[in-house]
Order: C-alpha cells, then sequence, then structure tokens
C-alpha cells in the first residue's frame, strides 16, 4: 500500500507543480526538475524503489512511439540529411568527447564510465522542446529536424549506451566487435518494429472496438521492445520504427472516434510519464549524494559545469560545419537545398534540452558488474546526469522563449497555413463535387442537397481566401464572430440540457450523449 500511496502522491505533486507553471508561464519540464530537487531533502519523505532494469522499459518505449506515432513520414525523409547528422554524428561526437572531459577532469574516473556517461546525456529530449515551445509557432521545418532527431538519436544512444554498459559490466571492448555489434542490433531492431508494425496494422483493421484499438496501439511499443531485446538486438529502433509504421496507416484503418479518443490517451500518458520520472530522479538524489561522500561539494558541482558546458558547446559548435559544409562540398545539395540563415542554425544549436530518456537511463545502470563489484561511478554518472538535465531544461529552457522572439523565428502563417488551406479546399471541392451527383435525384430531399452544399461552399470560401489572401481582415473578422456566435449558441444548448437533466426531463445518459456532440463541435471551433 505505501509504493500506491508514494504514486498517488507523486502524481498529486506533479499536477500541482504543473499548474503553477501554466499559471506563471514557466515551462513545466523545468519546474518538476527543481520540484524534484526540492523534494528531494525532505526529511521522512517516503521512497519509490523501482528496480533499475525496470526504469528504461516502463519509460522509454511508450514515449518513443507515442513521439514516432504523430511524426510525419514526409518531412522526415526530407529532411534526413541534416536528422542524419544531428542523432547519429553528433550523439557520437557528444560521447567522445564527455567521455574525454569525464575521465580528465575526474580523478579515477574511468574511459568505460566516461562513455556510459556520454551515451545517457548525449540525446536531447523532443518532449522538454515540444513542452518548453508549445505556446510559440516555430517554422515547420525547425521543428521537424528536432522531431526526426529525436526519434533516431534515442536510438543511437540507447544503443550506445547499451554497449558502453556491456563494457563496463565485462571488462572487455573491442571496436570492431562494436561496431559489428551496433549495426546488427540496430538491424534487427528496425526488422522486428516492422513486423510488430505490421502485425497490428493488420488487426486493426479487423477489429473496430475503439478501448480495444487504443489498447492494442499503447502495447504496440512493449510487445515489440521487449522481443527485440530478448533478441539482443534494439528494442528502442523496435519501439520507434513500428509506431512511424502504425502512425502511416492509423488514418486508413482507425475510426475518428478512435483517433480523437486515442491522442487524448496518449497525451494523459506522456504528461503522466514526464512527470513521474523527473520527480523519481529528484527522490533518488540523497542516495546518489550518499555514495559520492568522497568528492566535495565544491568538486561535484564543477564536475557538473564542466560536463554540461561540454554537452551545450559540442551541439552549438557541431551545427555549424553540420549545416553549411555539406552545401560548400556538393553543389547538387546546394542547388536543392540553399543555405539557410544563421537564426534557425543557432535555435537548432541551443534547443538542446535533455530530460526523460536520460534521466531514465541513467537509473537503469546496473548496480553490480558481473565480478560482483559496483559499477564504475553509478553514483556519480546520475549525478552529473541530473546536473545536465538541470542546467539544459532550466537555464536553456527558460531562455529559449525570449531567444525565439529576438531571433524573429515565431510565425503566425507561412508553407504550413497556406499547405492547410490547399488541402482543406481540395477535400471541399470533393464534397461539393460528390453532393452535385445527388442533386436532381429523387433520393435526397433537395433542402438537404441545399443546406450541406451552403455549409460546405462556406468552408470552400474560407479556406479560398486563407488561400490566396483574399479579403483577409474581413473574412478573418467575420469568421471570429462566427466562431463567436457559434460558441454562444453551443452554451446556450448545454444550458438547456443541464436544466432537462435537473428537472428530471432528461436522464444523465441523454444529457451525456448529446453533451458529447456539442463538446466535439467546440472543439472543432477552437482547431
Amino acid at each position: 500500500m505505501e509504493g500506491i500511496e508514494t504514486i498517488v502522491g507523486l502524481m498529486v505533486v506533479v499536477v500541482a507543480l504543473v499548474t503553477v507553471a501554466r499559471r506563471t508561464r514557466i515551462p513545466y519540464p523545468a519546474l518538476l526538475v527543481v520540484g524534484g530537487l526540492v523534494l528531494s531533502f525532505i526529511p521522512g519523505l517516503p521512497r519509490l524503489q523501482i528496480a533499475p532494469d525496470l526504469v528504461l522499459l516502463i519509460f522509454v518505449p511508450p514515449l518513443l512511439e507515442a513521439a514516432a506515432l504523430f511524426t510525419s513520414w514526409r518531412d522526415f525523409r526530407s529532411n534526413l540529411r541534416p536528422i542524419a547528422l544531428l542523432a547519429i554524428g553528433l550523439i557520437f561526437t557528444t560521447i567522445g568527447f564527455v567521455a574525454l572531459a569525464a575521465h580528465t577532469l575526474i580523478p579515477g574516473f574511468p574511459w568505460v564510465a566516461g562513455f556510459v556517461l556520454g551515451a545517457v546525456v548525449s540525446p536531447p529530449d523532443a518532449v522538454a522542446v515540444a513542452a518548453i515551445t508549445e505556446n510559440i509557432r516555430l517554422p515547420r521545418r525547425i521543428v521537424a529536424i528536432l522531431e526526426g532527431e529525436s526519434l533516431v538519436n534515442d536510438s543511437t544512444a540507447l544503443v550506445s549506451y547499451r554497449l558502453a554498459v556491456a563494457a563496463a559490466m565485462t571488462g572487455v571492448f573491442s571496436p570492431a566487435e562494436a561496431t559489428v555489434s551496433f549495426l546488427t542490433t540496430a538491424v534487427g531492431g528496425v526488422l522486428i518494429g516492422l513486423a510488430f508494425g505490421w502485425i497490428v496494422v493488420a488487426l486493426l483493421r479487423r477489429i473496430h472496438d475503439t478501448p480495444v484499438e487504443i489498447t492494442i496501439v499503447l502495447i504496440l511499443a512493449y510487445a515489440a521492445y521487449l522481443p527485440a531485446e530478448a533478441l539482443h538486438v534494439s528494442g528502442v529502433l523496435a519501439a520507434v520504427t513500428s509506431g512511424l509504421y502504425l502512425g502511416r496507416y492509423s488514418p486508413v484503418i482507425m475510426s475518428s472516434q478512435t483517433r480523437v479518443q486515442e491522442r487524448a490517451v496518449w497525451d494523459i500518458v506522456i504528461f503522466l510519464l514526464n512527470g513521474l520520472v523527473f520527480i523519481l530522479i529528484g527522490l533518488h538524489l540523497p542516495e546518489v549524494l550518499s555514495g559520492l561522500a568522497v568528492y566535495s561539494w565544491g568538486d561535484l558541482l564543477w564536475y557538473g559545469a564542466v560536463i554540461s558546458a561540454t554537452v551545450i558547446l559540442v551541439r552549438l559548435l557541431w551545427v555549424w560545419p553540420a549545416t553549411y559544409l555539406p552545401r560548400l562540398l556538393f553543389r547538387g545539395i546546394r542547388e536543392r537545398d540553399p543555405s539557410p540563415p544563421w537564426q534557425p542554425v543557432f535555435l537548432i544549436g541551443w534547443a538542446g534540452m535533455r530530460g526523460v530518456v536520460s534521466l531514465a537511463t541513467a537509473l537503469a545502470l546496473p548496480l553490480t558488474t558481473e565480478a560482483g563489484i559496483g559499477f564504475p561511478g553509478r553514483d556519480l554518472i546520475i549525478f552529473l546526469t541530473f546536473c545536465v538535465i538541470l542546467v539544459t531544461l532550466v537555464g536553456q529552457a527558460l531562455s529559449l522563449g525570449p531567444i525565439i522572439r529576438w531571433l524573429g523565428l515565431s510565425v503566425t502563417g507561412g508553407p504550413e497555413e497556406e499547405e492547410e488551406a490547399r488541402a482543406r479546399l481540395h477535400a471541399t471541392q470533393a464534397a461539393i463535387s460528390h453532393l452535385e451527383k445527388w442533386a436532381g435525384t429523387t433520393e435526397m430531399p433537395p433542402e438537404l442537397i441545399t443546406d450541406l452544399r451552403s455549409h460546405y461552399e462556406h468552408q470552400a470560401h474560407r479556406a479560398h481566401a486563407r488561400l490566396h489572401g483574399a479579403g483577409d481582415r474581413q473574412a478573418e473578422e467575420r469568421e471570429v464572430a462566427h466562431q463567436r456566435l457559434r460558441r454562444e449558441l453551443v452554451a446556450i444548448q448545454r444550458g438547456v440540457l443541464i436544466d432537462l437533466r435537473n428537472q428530471g426531463a432528461i436522464n444523465d445518459e441523454v444529457l451525456h450523449r448529446i453533451q458529447h456532440e456539442l463538446d466535439l463541435e467546440e472543439l472543432r471551433l477552437s482547431s
């Protein structure tokens, strides 16, 4: 019972801190990290003990699958070069420089522990970036690069992490064997992910039950991850690949009700997992500090500052040659994709906040090696990981919004809105064309055809105005008035329904059924 009470208490803390963050406009990941740090120093607070090998299993697969499900495959493919340079080249470079800094700076800190630390702190967290920029609209290409990077860099870092941990556990490391193992685990993970993605898509084509469908989707990450790990290939890549595959086909095989409810379920799952994992590191901190008695506070803070600076500077320095050098060397790239201005390059370099994946992998470190001795530098690795997360999530996160505005990268329109308006116009015109086939027939009442034609012509006019900028000001004012009036009408209908329920004229089931339709209409007005 104590463990359940502790989890419920932590959820209450997460809700309270996020509520404060929303009202103060502080990025909630930053406040959760600080809150976890404060909690760690409260005497007598119950500790929630989770086996280290379960931390990675519980938190990482669903977070990666959720990111993959809602990733645009077109944008991912068109930005494959910058994504690969960040998610593969930068990860390996960060691992190397962090290992060098840790081995050089910390007396007696072995190389293998340095590589483990580098693998833990190397992948930025897209969930943190999305949470921090949720109220700021960025150019679509920046978002696509950051989202795509988060999918592949987690995989690269975690495969490297597995290899480094295995070397620390056995005391044996061979570069040739590590390269072969890396390729094998990567390819194997992708194949298993494709297999499970195909199986789930085949199942969902035959199942038309919303709760069952959503449950299958939630299970998919673990269903792909566990067999991959059992076969000693990348469970992370399996979860990511299966999520990408399902995300490609979900618009075709799922009903509208399932998609709406699935998105809501994922929002809650991601929110709770993020909140709990940030709090968990705070609760774990006193235990970590107790194993660091050989270091002074001055040394610990110095080590944390140097490793954090290394992580930030390596990314800032990497993005410039990764962006401009391929264009200088290859004419085809230069002509196909001209060099961008410096502002988005700097922002991508600065948006390297570490978060959930780093926390989970640090906590998942084994307690002992195969020889029965303590895992080298485990407590110090966890402490340094916490320092990197604290510096990036609090320091960089709080500055990200002002930097975006200073760089002039916050957008209110652009290609994405034009693309959306064009898609709406094509879809509406298709509906009108199909509707005209029924006009003049005896199967459909003429007044129904007239009403529907008026509705779709109104939608087509709105899309055309957005696309071509015709009468923007007047069209915008009419649209605002139209939405305000419809919201008022929805509120009036909802009030009448509640009065009828309170008077006993209708029961709660009727209220909920009609209210659900009104809720969906109100959501459409807010989109």
